[in-house]
């Protein structure tokens, strides 16, 4: 199918009609899919139509994609941008190639003790470059979307490092609006950021995976992890954090929440 897509323009694209099979894998599991309203839905699905246009994806360690796992990682990479693009706008410009392993694959890593630089590999679930490649291991994936509500999603984590890449260097502060905007992240999520460090560093419980501490990209990635799966609960613990990430993503999920819980209080009362 997106094969055969790849000889339209994108106003072609744009205006191909959704197999029914793809909106019902793309609802499946998809963090906050309750929560959009038929137009972002319609929206939505058109950008994972460009999306599996314009990049390459690739099975690796065997693996055969279909489709529906084309549109699955589509659907979450896309959710990120959905109030942030338009639909005649590049989509993750810097990004050509989205690889996928059947499970958890070996990587070559490096990690530094003191002076000394330790080369070795490592078991990963994910990851994210500056050079245009997205890894995933799909049955990552699917463990994100058997449960969209726990806070984690290696799609979502993965591709919050692209967003924190745009701006040239993956340093955990994404590309934002203006200057005031960058002065008052940097207050905030330095603020978060020592804050759980802290926590981490004298065993307290967090709210924030623990997994954020290892360094301000992965601070990022697991916050918009947790805005997208965990909205409310996030706002309730790290109220100015939520409202930044809901400036940068122009998008309110806890709000949305509430309104639909009101809603439904409407109706069975």
């Amino acid at each position: 199918m997106f094969d055969w897509w790849r000889r339209l323009s994108r106003n072609a694209v744009i205006a191909a009609p959704f197999p029914t099979e793809f909106h019902e894998a793309l609802l499946r599991g998809l963090p906050c899919a309750r929560l959009l309203n038929p137009g972002e839905l319609d929206k939505l699905e058109t950008l994972v139509r460009i999306f599996n246009v314009e990049k390459h994806f690739e099975g690796a360690g065997g693996l055969v994609l279909t489709d529906e796992m084309r549109v699955v990682i589509a659907a979450r990479a896309c959710l990120l941008v959905l109030h942030r693009v338009e639909l005649d706008a590049p989509l993750y410009a810097d990004l050509d190639t989205v690889i996928v392993y059947p499970s958890t694959y070996r990587a070559r890593a490096e990690r530094r003790e003191g002076y000394v630089v330790i080369e070795g590999d490592e078991a990963r679930l994910g990851e994210s470059w500056t050079r245009g490649v997205v890894v995933l291991a799909w049955d990552a994936v699917e463990a994100g979307a058997a449960n969209p509500n726990d806070g984690h999603d290696v799609v979502l984590h993965e591709f919050a490092h692209q967003l924190d890449a745009e701006d040239g260097a993956m340093d955990g502060t994404p590309q934002l609006d203006d200057l005031e905007r960058y002065s008052v992240w940097a207050k905030v999520a330095s603020a978060e950021y020592a804050a759980l460090l802290d926590d981490v560093e004298h065993h307290r419980k967090t709210s924030i995976d623990t997994y954020g501490a290892t360094n301000a990209a992965e601070f990022f990635a697991v916050l918009v992890e947790q805005f997208f799966e965990r909205p409310r609960a996030l706002e309730r613990r790290h109220p100015e954090l939520y409202a930044e990430l809901s400036r940068f993503f122009r998008f309110d999920p806890a709000e949305r929440a509430r309104a639909r819980i009101r809603a439904a209080g409407e109706r069975f009362s």
